[in-house]
């Protein structure tokens, strides 16, 4: 499963998967394969929720 949301907050952030993934320790690949197939860990999610301003269900394109 694809998750848009969380390229599209990036994006209006002018935020590059390179700094999306030093600001959570991780590869940029990890940020990409996230983005593209999910299995997105919990503390990642949580992290990426507070850095947008938005929920996780939102990040995960599911309805609350």
């Amino acid at each position: 499963m694809k998750y848009p949301n969380i390229a599209a907050e990036r994006a209006k952030r002018g935020m590059s998967l390179d700094v999306l993934a030093k600001e959570l320790g991780v590869a940029r690949k990890t940020v990409y394969n996230w983005e593209q197939k999910g299995h997105i860990p919990l503390s990642a999610l949580e992290r990426m929720s507070e850095m947008f301003s938005c929920s996780i269900d939102y990040l995960l394109n599911r309805s609350a």
